[in-house]
């Protein structure tokens, strides 16, 4: 009779020095750092795909997979776009800032794309995207310039870059929800790595400011409250 043996020390744990969990979202210093190198060097498609990349706030399979019909129209690119996630099937809105759609327009205009071109093609077939382990090898590449390691960031690292930063200076929860497309609050509680009953808290004060506070009766002078109010006229809906 056979005996079949199982040898504990020969089983290595697929994450033995790895680093898991939640990739941190890159600081503001940190953004400009790696934009300036990107500029410096000229590498157009980079640029183009890390202002995107932040600005969209889309997971990797969405951000890989647009094309130029997704973002612009003719010459002009667009300042709002909507897109279908294809995790959830439900659409998401972005805005795309100024130096965003320069570095888009000079890259469509650079390989002279049309309009049912992928933004981002892949370096062998043109009616092809670049995959979403191309973006993340780009990714460490971008990381490891500004000297971080790369094993601490991810793809995740950017769709939760700007979100990270508006929820610091709002702290409305519900506008961070609608902006990375989840379905629901605890989602982006989660998402955004903070403790839920201190999530709440803040959530249950803003909305009150939220509610009650007519405009009128704030300083529109106040950057903050231009900003709250700025999200609260194009992305929250009551």
């Amino acid at each position: 009779m056979l005996y079949l043996t199982h040898n504990p020390q020969s089983h290595i744990p697929w994450n033995k020095g790895k680093l898991i969990g939640q990739k941190p979202p890159l600081k503001l210093h940190e953004i400009w750092a790696i934009r300036i190198r990107l500029q410096i060097a000229k590498k157009t498609r980079d640029l183009a795909l890390f202002n995107l990349a932040l600005d969209s706030k889309l997971r990797s399979c969405d951000l890989v997979n647009l094309k130029v019909r997704d973002i612009a129209h003719g010459k002009e690119i667009f300042k709002r776009a909507m897109v279908m996630q294809q995790k959830t099937k439900q659409p998401v809105q972005f805005e795309i800032t100024k130096q965003a759609r320069e570095s888009l327009s000079n890259w469509i205009k650079q390989k002279n794309l049309s309009y049912d071109d992928y933004l981002f093609q892949g370096s062998f077939c043109k009616s092809n995207h670049i995959s979403t382990r191309q973006y993340a090898r780009i990714l460490d590449k971008w990381i490891s310039s500004i000297g971080l390691n790369p094993h601490e960031y991810g793809t995740h690292s950017m769709r939760r870059t700007k979100a990270s930063l508006i929820y610091k200076r709002t702290k409305n929860l519900r506008a961070i929800q609608l902006l990375l497309g989840h379905r629901n609050l605890e989602s982006t509680v989660r998402y955004l790595g903070i403790e839920v009953d201190d999530a709440l808290d803040q959530h249950v004060c803003f909305v009150v400011f939220w509610v009650l506070t007519p405009e009128k009766s704030l300083d529109q002078g106040s950057e903050q409250v231009s900003t709250l109010f700025q999200i609260r006229r194009h992305y929250v809906q009551y």
